[in-house]
């Protein structure tokens, strides 16, 4: 390998990141539901003599498909409806400037400033947005068939066609999501208790349980928020997270010690988790494996804590007034609360950044199309839409990706529109590449672009049959729209190519420096002590989703983000011995001097502080003094190894963000 590389045969590693494909499992619902999608509309619509119709409401299916993300039925409702209807405002507004040249500029310049404000609230309003903006450039540039409802009632009606499709299994899988997700966090807290003791695969399953109880705590929750009352299965559900919090507590104990846990531990963990997906308490109670008599203190945590989990998923019911939200608090109801928040959020000052840097690209992406004469010119800004947004992942990386994947669609369009005559056949193809969307989607963005492209090709062909000309256009427009967004959304915004991985590890820092305080201050709430906990592994799952994504990034970029890595580990083990002291302090052994936590904390919040520096770190103080035998050694020891990577003699890393 490293002779290819010395040849300039190798791409460079942010390239290598780039291309390299996610894992993911293929679902067959999801995949049949978008090859139906998809495919019956086109099929009503040949048999009925009006393809077009079939078209639009086919194109209406890809976004129904790219919308369905949540697992549990009832966020569907809202995930893949709230975008369809929004999106259909953007056709309307598209429809009536549509050939009104430096007007049409003009408003949906002012639809793109708009979009990109709203789309920093959350997932919906992020996808919301981006169809609002995408169906107002679709409508002003491509003449759409029948009167001015037909084609926002067509798209609309594609889209949610894939919600009807997802809902037909609810009556009989109601709670099964839920119950899924649940299950999954037990079946990885079940392989952290077996990689105790082992370094490599410990790191892999602690994030693999923060990921899973991540999603497992906002399928509950979110639920629970919308439901009217209280559901005593929703309340088992919670109460089975909750109850994984003491054997999360107790694992960085059992693995810093560096003792493995008998194999009976994770296995009881498996099989609670087969007994309550399979349906919950209505069978007979799960045959646990008899787990042998723990031989040290933390053996004797992971015990107690592994029957209590037995005890609270063999309950009938679980008690609501001793069940807490131990997340971040259940999602707040709609109301005047969340009005002010969304109003907040919409008006910040990050949203007027976003919103402005997606106005500016789509308006000049949108004045050059007027000066340039460029058949089917929509499509540069429609990739500037796609492309410029920051939630989704590197600006940078997506426009690359954005390219390879047209060029691969290109091609895979080239040898459709040659081989398949138009028509029926047209029909199979759609159900062939739409079987291919919940796929490939995970896979890259390159690779979804790449499955996309022909599908939209093929059907813009029933639109317009225009063959083989749309392809060029297509490609080079998109080309154009790549270099608009690497140049105006991209290289003139310097936050959005600086990493923003040592801001985020900061804010992580000083929260790290109040778990200390709230681990061992007395009287403090267990529930309380659990969200942060839960928030402060949240807080650095995001970090290192920053992370990867800044290593996507050109060279630069790439090697200050990597600069960063050696304290975010660090961070995280400091997380895991203040958990690990924690749970000796419970199981009898002598807490901490209230000064010695005192020193710790403030040892954390300076490293905080130099890390927020970008020219000069703060002086460092690398030998913290205590009593040898305190449980919080092991925490002091993994803060002074924080900030001697953040010393003097690192001060490139500070510097270098």
């Amino acid at each position: 390998m490293s002779r290819g590389r010395s040849l300039g045969l190798m791409p460079p590693d942010w390239l290598a990141r780039n291309l390299r494909p996610g894992r993911a499992r293929s679902s067959r619902p999801a995949m049949m539901r978008s090859a139906v999608a998809m495919s019956v509309p086109l099929a009503a619509g040949f048999a009925l003599g009006m393809p077009g119709y079939g078209a639009l409401a086919s194109i209406g299916a890809v976004y129904g498909v790219l919308c369905d993300t949540a697992d549990a039925y009832r966020l569907r409702v809202i995930t893949i409806a709230v975008p369809q209807f929004v999106g259909a405002i953007g056709i309307v507004i598209g429809s009536l400037v549509r050939d009104q040249g430096w007007t049409a500029v003009a408003v949906i310049t002012g639809v793109a400033l708009v979009s990109g404000m709203i789309s920093t609230v959350g997932a919906v309003s992020s996808v919301s947005a981006l169809l609002l903006l995408l169906n107002t450039i679709i409508a002003a540039g491509l003449p759409l068939p029948g009167p001015w409802w037909a084609a926002p009632a067509l798209i609309t009606g594609g889209g949610l066609l894939v919600l009807a499709l997802a809902l037909l299994a609810w009556p009989l899988r109601a709670g099964v999501p839920e119950r899924s997700s649940v299950a999954a966090a037990y079946r990885t807290a079940a392989a952290l208790l077996a990689a105790c003791g082992d370094a490599a695969r410990y790191e892999t399953a602690r994030l693999d349980v923060t990921e899973a109880l991540n999603h497992a705590y906002d399928a509950v929750l979110t639920h629970r928020a919308r439901h009217h009352g209280r559901s005593n299965e929703l309340t088992r559900l919670l109460a089975r997270l909750n109850a994984l919090t003491p054997i999360l507590e107790a694992a960085p104990a059992v693995h810093l010690a560096g003792r493995p846990l008998p194999p009976e531990a994770a296995e009881t963990l498996r099989r609670l988790a087969d007994a309550f997906a399979a349906g919950g308490p209505s069978g007979p109670p799960p045959v646990l494996p008899v787990l042998p008599p723990p031989a040290t203190e933390t053996e004797r945590a992971v015990d107690r804590a592994l029957r209590y989990a037995a005890e609270v998923v063999a309950a009938p019911d679980a008690d609501p007034s001793g069940v807490e939200d131990r997340l971040l608090g259940s999602p707040v109801p709609p109301g005047p609360r969340t009005a002010r928040a969304v109003r907040g959020a919409v008006l910040s000052a990050h949203s007027w950044r976003y919103g402005l840097r997606l106005a500016l690209s789509i308006g000049i992406a949108q004045a050059l199309v007027s000066v340039v004469p460029l058949p089917r010119s929509y499509w540069v800004a429609l990739t500037v839409t796609f492309v410029l947004k920051p939630d989704f992942g590197s600006v940078f990386s997506r426009a690359l990706l954005r390219a390879l994947g047209t060029v691969a669609g290109v091609v895979i369009s080239a040898a459709v529109l040659a081989a398949v005559p138009p028509g029926w056949w047209t029909v199979l193809v759609v159900f062939a590449l739409a079987l291919l969307i919940p796929v490939l989607t995970p896979r890259g963005y390159a690779y979804q672009t790449a499955v996309i492209t022909p599908i939209i090709l093929v059907l813009s062909d029933i639109l317009n049959h225009q063959g083989f000309s749309l392809l060029v256009p297509r490609l080079v427009d998109s080309l154009i729209g790549c270099v608009v967004v690497l140049i105006v959304g991209y290289l003139l915004w310097p936050e959005s190519w600086r990493t923003r991985v040592g801001d985020r590890l900061a804010g992580a820092v000083s929260d790290t420096a109040a778990y200390v305080d709230s681990a061992f201050r007395p009287g403090t709430d267990p529930a309380a002590r659990a969200r942060m906990r839960r928030r402060l592994y949240r807080d650095l799952s995001t970090v290192r989703a920053e992370f990867q994504r800044a290593l996507t990034e050109p060279t630069t970029v790439g090697r200050r983000a990597a600069a960063w890595w050696p304290l975010v580990v660090a961070v995280e083990r400091i997380v895991d011995a203040t958990t690990a002291a924690r749970v000796h302090v419970r199981d009898g052994a002598p807490p901490p001097d209230p000064a010695e936590i005192r020193q710790v904390s403030l040892q954390l919040r300076e490293l905080a502080d130099s890390v927020r520096r970008t020219d000069t770190p703060a002086p460092v103080r690398t030998h913290l003094t205590g009593p040898p035998d305190s449980v919080l050694e092991p925490v002091r020891q993994e803060v002074a190894a924080a900030r001697a990577i953040t010393g003097p003699a690192d001060r490139p890393l500070v510097q270098g963000r």
